[in-house]
């Protein structure tokens, strides 16, 4: 075993170079996870995805889950265009098992480091060592895929399989959750390491701030830039926007309506002050949410409609009376309010849709779903499930998957007669039942 682990790894832990500016890191074996879902992170659930999506065969992928699940996963080293790890088998047998990765091109780096400069949210938040989620998909539209499709991630064991096997894939899976505690994981095997990345996007960020701006004397004594009419025309150079705000730490105090002067007939001053509460709260949600890296890559959100709305203020517990004027307003009666403002606590407005509609999957979309279902188990562990439109519910038990049409699963049980949400929504089918069955 310690003759595998050596030909693997080499020398310590942590960053190494291997030559020119080559990066590697190795990450200590971690232990067998808690629960049924690998991934906790947005990355690590993107990669799973991205792996389970991808792969032509569903039995070397349980059988990886199985190994990986069992903690049979050595420690990993990470290098641009290969991972590397030894995988010990159920009877204990070490296996080095390696998977390749295509790495991106000198001029695919350009395009990426190009995209990240034009974006400030991307740029400030690489620069503060964090990867936002919508780097991909502004990665994809420049050309640049950063997750795996198919048939990118080839495999390399000394078991002799000419394809995946069960050690490549668990080592796969092992991925996911390295990418749970730094994302930069990904560039790596893309063929970047950190601080190669860094400093490169540091250079061309202080040589863009540092360019002459339009109008200013080019060292030859030519004005630069372009006349006023021509930029009126484009419409593209506008006066320099001011500094954000500061997120304040709490939302602001409304006005008191506690006044000497008796209230205008009809106006009912518990509700007004309540609406103002939360008009402020929503206020500070909304200012919070545009202070994020990557919001202006965020489509907008539509507007609720009054009967989204009745639960958005129901959710914020007001006094019976006002929730009485609002079940009323939601028409959905005290039970049915309750039950609505359960499912927006859980996910918002995505949780009340997949509580009150009820839709039949696209015939790709219902594959997915199934494929999903289908790996989520070992085989036999899988539970029997009945299928009605987008609604899966175990036979013989109070409990019940909902797909989302966003591809995510929300747990349910039945409680009173009635289904009733039991958690926010999961990737992981399996993880969403044992919320719905109470084991998480």
């Amino acid at each position: 075993m310690s003759d595998i682990h050596d030909e693997a790894y080499g020398a310590e832990d942590g960053y190494k170079h291997t030559g020119g500016t080559t990066d590697e890191r190795t990450f200590e074996a971690l232990p067998p996870p808690h629960g049924r879902g690998f991934a906790q992170t947005w990355w690590g659930q993107a990669w799973m995805k991205a792996l389970e999506d991808t792969a032509l065969d569903l039995g070397q992928l349980k059988a990886g889950r199985r190994l990986a699940r069992a903690g049979a996963v050595g420690a990993v080293s990470v290098r641009p265009g290969r991972i590397t790890a030894v995988v010990k088998d159920r009877d204990g047998t070490p296996h080095r098992s390696d998977v390749l990765l295509q790495e991106l091109s000198p001029e695919e780096w350009d395009r990426f480091l190009a995209m990240a400069i034009e974006r400030a949210g991307h740029i400030a938040a690489l620069l503060d060592r964090d990867m936002p989620p919508h780097l991909v998909e502004d990665s994809a539209a420049a050309g640049i895929e950063l997750l795996p499709a198919i048939g990118d991630l080839e495999p390399e064991c000394d078991c002799d399989a000419w394809d995946h096997c069960g050690h490549t894939a668990a080592l796969c899976y092992q991925v996911a959750r390295l990418l749970d505690q730094d994302p930069f994981v990904l560039l790596l095997m893309r063929g970047r390491g950190e601080r190669e990345l860094l400093d490169e996007l540091h250079e061309r960020s202080v040589a863009r701030a540092e360019a002459p701006e339009a109008g200013e004397e080019a060292e030859d004594g030519a004005p630069e830039g372009v006349s006023a009419a021509e930029a009126y025309a484009e419409g593209a150079i506008l006066p320099p926007l001011p500094a954000l705000p500061t997120l304040p730490p709490e939302p602001g105090l409304p006005p008191t309506l506690d006044t000497e002067a008796e209230p205008a007939p009809g106006l009912d001053v518990a509700a007004v002050e309540f609406l103002a509460a939360q008009a402020a709260a929503e206020a500070h949600r909304l200012l919070a949410d545009a202070l994020t890296p990557g919001h202006e890559q965020h489509a907008v959100e539509h507007e609720l409609t009054t009967e989204e709305d009745a639960v958005r203020l129901a959710a914020a517990a007001p006094a019976p009376a006002i929730e009485a004027r609002l079940a009323a307003a939601s028409e959905r009666g005290r039970d049915g309010l309750a039950l609505a403002v359960q499912a927006w606590r859980y996910g918002g407005r995505a949780a009340l849709q997949v509580l009150e509609e009820e839709w039949t999957p696209k015939e790709d979309a219902l594959a997915r779903a199934r494929a999903a279902l289908e790996a989520a188990w070992d085989e036999g562990e899988r539970p029997q499930l009945r299928a009605t439109r987008n609604r899966w519910t175990v036979i013989g038990s109070d409990v019940q998957l909902r797909h989302g049409q966003d591809g995510r699963w929300w747990p349910y049980r039945k409680e009173r007669g009635r289904w009733t949400p039991a958690g926010p929504a999961a990737h992981d089918p399996a993880t969403a039942l044992a919320v719905a069955s109470g084991r998480e």
